[in-house]
């Protein structure tokens, strides 16, 4: 009995800790389609939001791993929870090494000439969008550990169920 309710409240402490790194990644995920919105319906004027860079718009995507964590957790579904690792790599993290490289020549030529020709309210657009991609990978990165951990408590539970 106390291991079942120790597995619990593990499942419990990681659904949250989970939860609240899909919500920050929900954050990020409306600020981008935010930018993608201004940018595509020239809701203001591109030097003072820029166009999106390419990898922004297969990042869009990267809602769907969220949405299969969420829907993974009432019924400890380990099929949409791995579903949501697998997706997870496919359409956050591997967009976000892409979008590294995409921006990399603008990093340089304003690292080495400090010149920037695309900008987000005043802001080099290379230097926020490297930003974003930093936050965005730490979020994924500690989704992807705590899904596993999770994913793992839950089979040592049903492991154990199938034991009785």
């Amino acid at each position: 009995r106390e291991r079942v309710a120790s597995h619990y409240q593990m499942s419990v402490t990681l659904k949250s800790e989970i939860k609240k790194l899909i919500y920050t990644h929900l954050v990020i995920w409306l600020l981008l389609l935010a930018q993608m919105c201004v940018g595509h319906f020239k809701l203001l004027p591109h030097d003072q939001v820029a166009m999106p860079y390419q990898w922004e718009y297969p990042y869009l995507l990267s809602i769907l791993p969220s949405l299969l964590g969420l829907l993974s957790f009432p019924r400890n579904n380990i099929s949409y929870l791995v579903l949501s690792m697998i997706s997870t790599g496919l359409f956050s993290v591997a967009p976000l090494i892409y979008g590294a490289m995409e921006m990399f020549p603008m990093a340089q030529q304003l690292y080495r000439h400090g010149k920037a020709y695309r900008f987000i309210f005043g802001f080099s657009a290379v230097s926020v969008m490297y930003l974003v991609v930093v936050v965005a990978a730490q979020v994924h990165g500690w989704q992807l550990y705590y899904s596993k951990k999770l994913l793992d408590s839950w089979f040592t539970s049903t492991q154990e169920k199938k034991k009785k």
